[in-house]
């Protein structure tokens, strides 16, 4: 059996971190089992033959640990956590890559199966960093002011779930929408104007690209003084910073087809309109669709940004600005992980209609 050398070095780490001192101030359940499990997971990944039940049994065991070196943050002594504790930490670590890594080479007959596989991936991943932050930032004694740990964010997001509907409403669901729906509709609209009238490809799409340059920062202070400080400016804001992609990649999507194809549309006599519903607009979804995708997330960084420049007392942008002044950090990353978690569901629900839609595209071929 060919052993690993991530499960030979965690092995030695584990191993390591049975004998040397770990810091914490005294003997109890959490001080003795860290180490141990984390043994017991090195010696599955070396010992035993890769399988899916292996697999799962290092699964278990590497979160188990993480668990307990967790828990054990608060046993140490003022001098922090010694080196043993920190072999056990770097051993569990590489013990998750490597399930992970193992993760990721399974293939299973299942379609099911491997869309619960394929989504276990990210969803590990990201929560081994949340792990090794939290011990991270405890282990070392980092003050909150720099960096609060997960489970100090957690709770002010339990705290504080009221106010952060609030700044989601006013920010996602007002601003952000209204102007990505506006700002992608009105780019659509006009990329089919520019590939049906040659002459404004060559005036107009230069002076988008100079208008796409236009700093945020230097925008949103004009749509505040236009349009007040209420969601409608920051809705301006998005829909500049989103017209002018969806314009681009339209453009370029309608171009795709081939020529082919479009000599053959002429041989059967087909209209502008036939042409353009049933060649070039199909062919130009994926171009059109990486616009939608690249504008979820501009839309929601332009609402928040505009919110810096003026606003009523609520909004995402107008929190983090308010609470950074207060020092309250927790709170400033709180309002972070609401903006990351819209931004990231949105560019989800586009790539499941992409998926949807363009399914005859060959990157979603197996």
């Amino acid at each position: 059996m060919r052993r690993s050398p991530l499960a030979v070095v965690a092995f030695a780490l584990a191993a390591a971190s049975l004998v040397l001192p770990t810091g914490a101030d005294g003997p109890g359940f959490l001080f003795f089992s860290a180490p141990a499990i984390v043994f017991a997971a090195a010696a599955v990944a070396l010992f035993v033959p890769p399988s899916r039940a292996s697999l799962i049994a290092l699964l278990i065991l590497v979160h188990v640990a993480a668990f307990c070196l967790i828990g054990l943050l608060g046993a140490f002594a003022t001098s922090g956590p010694a080196i043993g504790y920190w072999c056990s930490v770097i051993g569990a670590w590489l013990l998750a890559w490597l399930a992970v890594q193992r993760l990721a080479a399974l293939r299973f007959k299942s379609p099911n199966m491997q869309r619960l596989s394929n989504l276990a991936l990210p969803v590990l991943f990201g929560a081994w960093l949340l792990i090794l932050w939290e011990i991270i930032v405890r282990g070392f004694g980092v003050p909150t002011i720099l960096l609060p740990p997960p489970s100090m964010i957690a709770a002010r997001i339990a705290a504080s779930i009221p106010t952060l509907w609030a700044d989601f409403q006013q920010t996602f669901l007002k601003a952000a929408i209204a102007g990505y729906a506006i700002g992608c509709g009105s780019g659509f609209i006009a990329a089919i104007v520019v590939d049906r009238v040659p002459f404004l490809r060559k005036g107009l799409l230069p002076i988008g690209n100079l208008v796409a340059a236009l700093p945020v920062v230097g925008i949103a202070p004009i749509m505040v003084m236009w349009f007040g400080s209420y969601w409608e400016s920051k809705a301006a804001v998005v829909v500049i910073m989103t017209f002018f992609p969806m314009l681009v990649n339209t453009v370029a999507g309608l171009a795709a087809s081939g020529a082919m194809e479009r000599d053959l549309m002429r041989t059967y006599g087909s209209t502008y309109i036939q042409t353009l519903l049933k060649l070039r607009l199909p062919a130009a979804m994926p171009f059109i669709f990486n616009a939608l995708k690249i504008n979820s997330t501009l839309a929601l960084i332009g609402a928040i940004v505009a919110e810096f420049f003026g606003s009523p007392i609520v909004g995402m942008g107008f929190r983090i600005s308010m609470e950074v002044g207060r020092m309250n950090v927790d709170m400033v990353w709180a309002e972070i992980f609401v903006a990351a978690l819209a931004g990231s569901l949105s560019y989800g629900l586009i790539t499941l209609i992409e998926r949807a839609v363009t399914f005859w595209h060959p990157s979603y071929r197996t």
